[in-house]
C-alpha cells in the first residue's frame, strides 16, 4: 500500500497543494512562558505561568519535475512553478489583510497553521539556467484565536482565580488593596485558599485571588 501522500491546504481559498514527495522527517516544537517573580528573602527567584507557547512544524520538502509528478506539472517545467504554490502562504491577502490559514495534513497529523518562514534551494537546472529541482525548507506555527482557544482548552476553575504570590510583611489586607483596590475585601481571599490569621502571611506564598463577587462556599454570603 502506497503511504499517503502530505497535503497543504490554504483554507482562505481551497487550493490544495500536494506535495511530489513524502518529508523524510518533520520537526514539532512546543513550549511554555515563564516569568521570574523576584521575592525578598528567597535564595532564588519564583517562577510564574504566564502563557503557552505556539507550536511549531519544521520540515523539508523536495520539489522535482525532471519528471510529470501527477496533473499540474509536466516533465522539464521550472521547479519556482511549484515552489510557488507553497510560498504564496506568505503572501497578504488583501480582503483579510493577512496571509491565508493553512492545513497541513499527512495521515494522522493534522496541523491548523500559518507559514511564518519558507527557504527555496535550487540544486539543478537545465541547460538554459531553469531549475529543476529544489529543496524547499518550510516553518509552519500552530494558528489559533480566542474562539478556537475556549473550545479546545479545558478550564480547571470556573471562576478565573488570578494568582497572586506574597511578599515579605504583606498580609491580606494589602493583597487585596492591590487587587481589589479596597482593603476591607480581603475575607475571599483567606475563604478560597484557607488562611486562618490574615495578618500572617509567608513571603513567596502563592494566593489564589478569586474574582468578584464572590460567593462563600458555607454560608452562602455574597461579597460584591
Amino acid at each position: 500500500m502506497a503511504l499517503e501522500k502530505a497535503t497543504i491546504t490554504n483554507t482562505d481559498t481551497g487550493d490544495r497543494t500536494t506535495v511530489m514527495f513524502n518529508p523524510e522527517e518533520y520537526t514539532l516544537t512546543r513550549g511554555n512562558t515563564f516569568a521570574e517573580v523576584g521575592v525578598p528573602g528567597l535564595r532564588s527567584p519564583l517562577l510564574q505561568f504566564v502563557h503557552g507557547a505556539l507550536q511549531t512544524l519544521e520540515m523539508e520538502l523536495l520539489v522535482d519535475t525532471r519528471e510529470a509528478h501527477g496533473a499540474g506539472t509536466t516533465a522539464g517545467q521550472d521547479v519556482r512553478e511549484i515552489t510557488r504554490r507553497i510560498t504564496s502562504l506568505l503572501d497578504i491577502n488583501p480582503e483579510t489583510h493577512a496571509p491565508p490559514v493553512a492545513l497541513f495534513t499527512w495521515g494522522q497529523l493534522t496541523f491548523r497553521c500559518v507559514l511564518t518562514r519558507a527557504t527555496q534551494r535550487f540544486i539543478l537546472f537545465r541547460p538554459d539556467g531553469v531549475p529543476l529541482r529544489a529543496r524547499l525548507t518550510v516553518a509552519f506555527s500552530e494558528y489559533t484565536n480566542a474562539e478556537l482557544e475556549s473550545k479546545e482548552t479545558k478550564r480547571e476553575t470556573a471562576d478565573y482565580s488570578k494568582a497572586y504570590v506574597v511578599t515579605q510583611g504583606e498580609t491580606l489586607s494589602d493583597v487585596a488593596g492591590r487587587v481589589y483596590k479596597n482593603a476591607e475585601l480581603w475575607r475571599p481571599i483567606a475563604i478560597r485558599n484557607g488562611v486562618e490569621d490574615p495578618r500572617v502571611l509567608a513571603a513567596g506564598m502563592r494566593l489564589l485571588v478569586p474574582t468578584l463577587p464572590f460567593r462563600d462556599p458555607e454560608t452562602g454570603e455574597v461579597t460584591a
